[in-house]
């Protein structure tokens, strides 16, 4: 009988040599940044786009379809890397992301496109999900704060150039080459990351939660579309809305109760026992509710209020982008210095709150540099205090689920996201329009046509929408350019006290997410790179991966308490 085989301790994976973890980081920030472009570079090119392949019905769609998948995928592939290992779903998700992307460009309608972006989605969820575990693979949590400026950087990069060089292609060459740019980009990465990164695979035989996986797309796909069509396509209270959100309770009364019961559930409930990382999950959700609610609408100001051009209003945002790299990075010297990260995300919170609270003040006389002065100060706040969470639960969980706790912090600031553009577009619209009754002429709310083409504010994002409004006001003879700069005057002042309202509740939102973080348990980050079960962190043993040293045959080695191997 052969003899058991011998526990043999090995390094850590964050203990690789520093050309690996050069080499995986490249491959990783490259990836995110490629999915990044993805979603910016394709923004400034839909007009275009819809104007060539027709659909506008279909319109919502190309971003709906998009989001569905990705944010469905995150914390499914999230689980799964931790059972099957981060390099063949963030691979996975990389060529995903480049398939549809040359899908996507060589479309010929708009129902094409849709199901092409589906297929991005599929891809930008994988390489979300585990492109933070991967860092929180090869450093340990004292030593990720480091990192976070980087990544910042990457974001504020895709953010600044994406718009930049999608208008570009758009105007000088074709939109379709706003989907091919992805390919080279794409390309290296999956080079680098297939040469160069470590594969981890568990040694036990991993059980899929197949059950938890459909329960969970039968619970966030409703919510998610409840969320998109309310107040827009649908009235809250129709029933196609009420039949959505019912569906969606129904669906995660059931994931919760198979998975409280599941032998390797999807989500582990236990996690939300942790205090760390409820609070983390509870503040991601909340202030992604006013962050990505608010942030959405300021174009639709730059534009429709104080009238600048499409290019213009996005490069609003580059301040704010710029702010939050730099307060990143600061942040992240101070945490690796310290190892505390509650008073940090606390300070970031604060100016978040601050930064709102100068874009309410906003009106129809407000500049470009108003809304800049709090795109900075916001940024800053979003920079300092948003990637502390994932650190912080990163931290604060075994290694085993560290996959499924990091993707369900991009779950969840997507979800609040999608939450809050929708409920602040509702409040958007109902002030919108209880100011056109109250500021535009009585003369113009009597013209039924012309008073229907003033209910959607859209029009004043499009110079041609704007001429056709113009031209239907030589009805009204010698008042009609009087009474038009009054009806524009109107609408501008509505939209205005809209948005400024919808920034309004956006404060009290971000209070209750500083509120709730002052309930963090500040946990010092650890200088190891694992934690047991018990609690307990030990120093240059991995108790789920093993390493085979550079050179030399593929071997697999237990080590203490381990679930898994590392093959370099």
């Amino acid at each position: 009988m052969a003899a058991p085989a011998t526990a043999v301790p090995m390094r850590s994976i964050s203990e690789m040599s520093t050309r690996t973890k050069v080499i995986v980081m490249a491959g990783t920030l490259l990836g995110m940044f490629t999915s990044a472009m993805d979603q910016t570079v394709v923004s400034t090119s839909m007009p275009r786009i819809v104007a060539d392949l027709g659909g506008f019905g279909l319109f919502s769609w190309v971003g709906t379809g998009f989001m569905l998948a990705s944010t469905t995928t995150v914390p499914i592939v999230g689980k799964l890397s931790d059972l099957y290992g981060r390099k063949p779903f963030y691979m996975l998700g990389i060529f995903l992301l480049l398939f549809g992307s040359a899908l996507s460009g060589m479309s010929q309608s708009i129902e094409q496109l849709i199901a092409f972006r589906i297929i991005q989605g599929f891809g930008a969820g994988m390489i979300m999900s585990v492109a933070f575990a991967i860092i929180g693979d090869v450093f340990t949590p004292a030593e990720r704060g480091k990192w976070a400026g980087l990544m910042s950087g990457v974001f504020a990069s895709a953010s600044v150039l994406g718009p930049l060089i999608g208008g570009g292609l758009t105007d000088h060459a074709s939109w379709r080459w706003a989907f091919y740019i992805n390919l080279p980009l794409g390309g290296v990465a999956l080079a680098v990351l297939f040469f160069g990164m470590p594969h981890v695979r568990p040694i036990s035989k991993p059980h899929v939660d197949y059950r938890g996986i459909a329960l969970l797309c039968a619970t966030v796909v409703p919510l998610l579309m409840a969320f998109s069509w309310a107040g827009d396509r649908y009235e809250w209270l129709s029933p196609q809305v009420i039949g959505f959100f019912g569906w969606a309770i129904a669906g995660l009364a059931l994931f919760t109760y198979f998975e409280m019961r599941s032998e390797e559930p999807i989500l582990p409930m236990h996690l939300f026992k942790n205090r760390v990382f409820a609070v983390s999950c509870l503040v991601t959700l909340i202030s992604g509710f006013a962050m990505m609610g608010s942030l959405f609408y300021i174009p639709l100001f730059v534009q429709g209020v104080i009238g600048s051009s499409a290019t213009n209003s996005g490069l609003v945002t580059v301040p704010m982008m710029i702010a939050m790299a730099i307060a990143s990075a600061i942040t992240g010297q101070i945490l690796s210095r310290f190892g505390r990260y509650r008073i940090p995300a606390v300070i970031g919170l604060s100016l978040m709150v601050v930064g709102m609270v100068i874009l309410a003040q906003v009106d129809v006389n407000s500049s470009r540099r108003d809304v800049t002065l709090a795109m900075i100060v916001f940024g800053a706040g979003l920079g300092a205090s948003m990637p502390l969470f994932t650190l912080a639960v990163q931290n604060a969980v075994e290694y085993r689920v560290m996959g499924i706790a990091t993707s369900s912090m991009q779950f969840f600031r997507s979800v609040g996201g999608t939450m809050g553009v929708a409920i602040l577009f509702t409040i958007i619209q109902a002030h919108y329009h209880d100011g056109l009754a109250e500021t535009v002429p009585p003369q113009v709310q009597a013209q039924p046509q012309l008073s229907r083409v003033l209910d959607d504010p859209q029009f004043l994002l499009n110079q041609d929408a704007r001429d056709q409004v113009e031209l239907s006001f030589a009805s009204f003879g010698d008042q009609g350019e009087a009474l038009f700069a009054a009806t524009m005057t109107g609408v501008r002042t509505s939209l205005a006290n809209g948005i400024a309202e919808a920034f309004f509740i956006a404060i009290f939102v971000l209070i209750g997410a500083l509120a709730v973080s002052l309930f963090m348990k500040e946990v010092p980050l650890r200088r190891s790179h694992v934690i047991h079960d018990d609690g307990k962190s030990s120093p240059g043993v991995a108790s789920d991966i093993a390493v085979r040293p550079s050179g030399g045959p593929p071997s697999l080695k237990p080590v203490e308490g381990g679930s898994g191997e590392i093959l370099e």
